[in-house]
């Protein structure tokens, strides 16, 4: 090893060690990279963003290439950095991410299962996914006992059906109860202002929607301001942690962001994915996909 290197490696040491001391965490610090597409705001809008993450404590890293998100993947696989942040990324079907917004009734923090990306072609089969997903994040993000509860869509009444189902067999999922006086599982506008459910599940469309209104209602809706992001993609066997933030994105969001990946790496996600999955398909997760899909079959047949 070269001379360079080891005082490279004694230098991050002692860095490591400082920060132990000063933050109680030890260990290496993840690096969160940032592969910026071309924000709205400027480059202004970067800059303070990254400001914003240091004095969080966090360790960001500019991302730079002619194809950049080919330059991500690679600093993904060599694990010089831990995760990514960026403004758009193909996600394979079967994986789409959960936001994380503040709600404007409480003031706390809710995930939106699903906001972008796509967990199946079969939209029950989908929220049925999202909510396995939404647990994750949650949990990966240091919340125990998620609650959970369904955004009141279209195929909202089914999705409920197949999570009971799944509760029944055995799966660990923990319903919210409506504030309106009907209660319920099924959530209402106002459930989503006040975060009666810490994880709201719901459609990738519909949940895109829902985080451009929660970060950008203060600002007229060209600035997104509050909140974490559209979250990472989530889906089983996958195992990069990119995060997606939009180009309408302020710093906060884009600080915001990289504060959240840094959280599930440090609660080890890829660990408590593995365990959700599993259990999930112990239940039975798969056996309702498929049930799903022959019933979307069998209709395709009929008409």
């Amino acid at each position: 090893m070269s001379e360079a290197k080891i005082k490279k490696m004694i230098a991050e040491t002692f860095l490591e060690v400082a920060d132990a001391l000063e933050t109680g965490r030890y260990g290496k610090k993840a690096v969160i990279g940032f592969a910026c597409e071309g924000s709205e705001h400027g480059q202004e809008n970067i800059d303070r963003a990254f400001e914003l993450a240091v004095r969080k404590g966090l360790t960001p890293y500019m991302i730079e290439g002619e194809d950049i998100h080919k330059k991500m993947e690679e600093l993904l696989e060599s694990g010089e950095i831990d995760a990514a942040v960026t403004m758009h990324y193909p996600f394979p079907v079967g994986v789409s991410t959960v936001g994380k917004i503040i709600t404007p009734g409480m003031g706390k923090a809710m995930y939106l299962a699903t906001t972008t990306g796509t967990s199946d072609t079969d939209r029950v089969s989908a929220m049925v996914k999202n909510a396995i997903y939404g647990i994750i994040a949650a949990k990966a993000d240091g919340i125990e006992n998620p609650t959970v509860g369904i955004a009141n869509i279209d195929g909202a009444r089914q999705t409920e059906k197949y999570l009971l189902q799944l509760k029944e067999n055995g799966y660990d999922i923990h319903f919210a109860d409506s504030a309106r006086a009907d209660g319920g599982i099924v959530m209402r506008g106002n459930d989503l202002l006040g975060a009666s459910a810490d994880v709201m599940v719901m459609d990738s469309l519909t949940g895109n929607l829902m985080m451009k209104v929660f970060s950008s209602y203060t600002t007229g809706g060209n600035y997104e301001s509050l909140g974490f992001g559209y979250g990472p993609g989530v889906g089983e066997g996958y195992d990069r942690l990119i995060m997606i933030v939009s180009r309408a994105s302020g710093a906060p969001v884009i600080a915001g962001a990289m504060e959240y990946a840094t959280n599930l790496i440090r609660h080890d996600w890829k660990k408590i994915a593995d365990e959700e999955f599993e259990k999930a398909n112990e239940a039975g997760l798969k056996d309702i996909i498929n049930e799903l899909m022959n019933k979307k079959t069998r209709v395709a047949v009929d008409e």
